[in-house]
């Protein structure tokens, strides 16, 4: 069984037969009431804890994690470093030994894109993320934080777990774990991949880890044949509805008698959830996922083309503009559903030619489609949020592994950067228009070493707007109280509204 404090309840006493007529009469309005007032997150936290009560007011139910698979380059998006441009060209020194990844140490590399102000706060973007000075007074930056590794496959893993290690739980399986879902007929965390593969790590970015199986991602492939694997049965004259339903019936029983003699074995309870799941989705994801019926004005905005059907083989901007748009619009629609948690996806693992941020060998080359196609995407959802009143209470966080390094490699590319890179954050309980932190004048590593941010520092904060405290959300395994952010992280309170 878990004996996980978060989730430790109190033997209630014995009760005499009058209170217990009492409790009886008037539970059952206890319980509506209750129900109610936990939809709206209006319930007080007591003192033990269990799954769906909030240890804060919350100012946020939901999350978009947008993660850019590869590392993007912060010096060449959202960290404007005059000195580069002023030194491009020459040998890069920062006065310092320099570790780096693959290559030898380059010359001095400004960005090839112009930055430009944005914003009445100024900021200065890059023009391959333009579109995104709209919103610009919206977004919080980090631009002061570190990594603990410069491997993409640990890198990304910590992002998404909080840990180097495969094994553990994801932000979104921890988020539904914690919340619970907002609409029972779909997942509370869902999972929209790159369609041309998966980063690197693969399924283990958004896994259940040691939490109860029903937490993991639910991977939906937006504007694939099968949008999601194995959710309806194949096209055979021998099944028929009847003949399905009498299936899962028995499936049922047999699974319910299982588990019954195995009471502390929490993965059969896990599948058959997964399957009561299903059933419910094979409704409810049809119309989740049909596009066809937003308007023409709403489809552009989002980058989405509806006529071309073969691509270039070349990387270019319709296309990623196309494909990333189609998943933050279906994210829109996931989110109005009531999916607590969605991840979306840039970029596949390792392909050639490049269709990820991993841009060693030309960042002009892999980093203007691909940034451009995410910023129209983006700024679309943002807008699209805030006019149907939900980016007030919906989070989005920005994220990749780590950063690229202000000097060339090969002259065109730039090498995995680990010791500083940027996340920014924007939407419900953030303080829009601010910097949390910065680089120093390379974009080499923090401003102020003694004070950087972690990704452990993110995901605390995070947690927070949802009215969950990150030292309190935790789960027994293995003789240990597990969390999401391990032994670190603390709340950035600047970035806080």
């Amino acid at each position: 069984m878990n004996a996980s404090p978060y989730h430790r309840q109190i033997t209630p006493p014995p009760v005499s037969r009058r209170e217990f007529l009492f409790r009886a009469g008037g539970g059952l309005g206890g319980i509506a009431l209750a129900s109610l007032l936990s939809d709206d997150s209006l319930l007080a936290a007591p003192a033990l804890l269990t799954s769906g009560v909030l240890h804060y007011p919350a100012k946020a139910k939901r999350v978009v994690q947008l993660f850019m698979a590869g590392a993007a380059s912060h010096v060449d998006m959202w960290d404007y470093k005059p000195e580069l441009l002023k030194r491009h060209g020459q040998k890069w020194d920062p006065g310092e030994a320099v570790e780096l990844f693959q290559s030898n140490l380059g010359e001095t590399f400004a960005s090839p894109w112009k930055f430009n102000p944005h914003g009445q706060s100024g900021k200065m973007l890059s023009e391959i993320v333009a579109p995104l000075g709209d919103v610009v007074d919206e977004m919080a930056f980090i631009h002061n934080l570190v990594g603990k590794s410069g491997v993409h496959s640990q890198a990304t893993l910590l992002q998404s777990t909080g840990f180097v290690l495969p094994g553990f739980p994801s932000m979104g399986a921890w988020a539904s774990y914690g919340l619970g879902s907002l609409n029972e007929n779909l997942p509370a965390f869902v999972v929209l991949p790159d369609l041309r593969g998966l980063p690197s790590n693969g399924q283990k970015n958004w896994d259940s880890g040691f939490l109860p199986g029903q937490h993991s991602g639910t991977i939906v492939r937006v504007n694939a044949e099968r949008p999601i694997e194995d959710l309806y049965p194949p096209q055979a004259d021998y099944i028929t509805p009847g003949g399905e339903i009498a299936v899962l019936e028995m499936l049922s029983k047999l699974n319910r008698t299982h588990a019954s003699e195995r009471s502390g074995d929490s993965r059969l309870e896990a599948r058959i959830r997964s399957y009561e799941l299903a059933a419910k989705m094979q409704l409810a994801v049809p119309s989740a996922l049909d596009i066809s019926g937003e308007s023409p004005a709403v489809l552009e905005s989002y980058g989405i083309n509806q006529t071309t059907k073969v691509w270039p083989k070349e990387i270019n901007v319709e296309e990623e503009a196309d494909a990333f748009g189609r998943k933050c619009l279906t994210a829109r629609r996931l989110l109005e559903r009531g999916v607590r948690f969605v991840q979306i996806w840039s970029g596949n693992d390792n392909g050639f030619p490049r269709r990820n941020w991993d841009s060693h060998e030309d960042i002009e080359r892999d980093h203007e489609p691909l940034a451009q196609g995410m910023a129209q995407g983006t700024a679309a959802l943002i807008k699209d949020l805030r006019q149907r009143g939900l980016l007030e209470d919906t989070i989005i966080l920005w994220t990749t592994e780590f950063g690229r390094m202000p000097c060339a490699q090969g002259g065109k590319g730039r090498d995995h950067n680990p010791f500083v890179f940027t996340n920014w954050l924007c939407g419900g309980g953030i303080k829009g228009g601010v910097t949390s932190g910065e680089s120093d004048e390379w974009g080499y590593k923090p401003a102020d070493r003694k004070n950087s941010a972690q990704v452990h520092d993110v995901h605390a904060t995070v947690l927070r707007l949802l009215g969950l405290d990150h030292t309190r959300l935790t789960f027994r395994h293995n003789g240990i109280d597990r969390r999401l952010t391990d032994v670190h992280g603390h709340v950035l309170e600047s970035v806080l509204s």
